[in-house]
């Protein structure tokens, strides 16, 4: 396999064909240039290298890489990005595909870093001595299969008996609940700003992780969530309690999967969980629309994700390496650096 690199800077004249290939595996509409290119503008370097491969002409492998530290590559990996930024057409072999870019990238090349592999397109390689894998998250799905009615049956007794002690408690307080879903790329902007208040006035804000529209978080999620309502992909869903919004979940979806990309909820009626009673009602539409095979979480699974769904996979990394000398010296010197055991 032959490489061809090019600078980031080209990345938009090649967005054809690397969707295409995205969509050939359907499932991942985060990886499609909708929501690369805002990543790449906002969390990008301008350094970073986009890595194409094609056999008989049709581009069947692809990658955003960047240089990092002692000769090691890694793919384009921000936090906002659940997957990295690699992608390949079913029977492409991971092992095979990453060893050829090693070879390819330029100067003192040791090694390659996927990060965020889903099993789902990327079958896990055995380790080898220039190939391991390590483990990083498990992550959840809801498979939406039959009716809502049987699938909210199979849910654990407590989460159901909670949802409706919380939603008696509202209604004797005379407070109704509205799920709104909004589509429209000329809304995204005032919604993302209902986003941030909600959010920035929670624990997030703290921590310095609060989505707020003047905030590099906060302009990544606009533009993205305007590119993909521009196609129609795009999903803001609030939950309003009266007049007052108190939940809300950014959605993004292809023709198989709805992904949840992040979830926010006023903190002040947590006593009452709204978002949970949000995704009660947003779960509901999701299965009577018939739309979607799943939907997918992308995060680590949670407590809260075991009360929606059983499912869950686990994604990994894998490091590939020019020479399993390598490997070798690195596994030595992660010896020698082992805190040594009591005797």
């Amino acid at each position: 396999m032959t490489w061809t690199l090019y600078p980031i800077a080209q990345f938009a004249e090649h967005a054809a064909q690397w969707d295409a290939l995205v969509q050939s595996s359907p499932g991942t509409p985060f990886l499609e240039s909708a929501f690369l290119q805002p990543a790449l503008a906002i969390f990008g370097t301008g350094e970073e290298t986009l890595c194409l491969h094609q056999t008989s002409g049709q581009l069947d492998a692809a990658a955003i890489v960047q240089r990092g530290p002692k000769g090691m590559w890694q793919t384009f990996q921000p936090s906002q990005l659940p997957l990295g930024a690699w992608i390949s057409a079913p029977g492409v072999d991971l092992a095979t595909a990453g060893a050829a870019l090693v070879a390819d990238l330029p100067g003192l090349t040791l090694g390659l870093g996927i990060t965020q592999l889903d099993p789902r397109f990327h079958t896990r390689p055995a380790d080898t001595t220039t190939l391991r894998t390590q483990d990083y998250i498990a992550t959840a799905w809801v498979d939406i299969e039959g009716t809502f009615d049987v699938y909210w049956e199979a849910r654990g007794k407590n989460l159901r008996q909670n949802t409706r002690k919380q939603r008696n408690k509202l209604q004797a307080e005379g407070t109704t609940t509205r799920l709104e879903c909004i589509t429209t790329a000329a809304d995204v902007a005032q919604t993302m700003a209902d986003y941030g208040a909600l959010e920035s006035a929670g624990w997030k804000t703290a921590e310095g992780t609060a989505i707020h529209p003047d905030n590099a978080q906060g302009k990544f999620y606009q533009q993205m969530l305007e590119n993909f309502c521009t196609q129609g992909r795009g999903r803001i869903y609030r939950y309003w309690f009266g007049d007052k919004v108190v939940a809300m979940d950014l959605c993004i979806q292809d023709d198989t999967a709805i992904i949840i990309l992040k979830t926010t909820y006023d903190e002040s009626y947590k006593q009452v969980s709204p978002s949970t009673l949000m995704r009660q009602d947003e779960f509901q539409q999701l299965f009577d629309e018939a739309k979607f095979q799943r939907i997918e979480f992308y995060g680590k699974v949670m407590e809260w994700h075991t009360r929606w769904t059983s499912n869950s996979r686990d994604i990994y990394h894998a490091n590939v390496y020019r020479h399993g000398l390598v490997l070798g010296m690195l596994n030595l010197r992660n010896t020698l650096l082992a805190p040594a055991k009591d005797e």
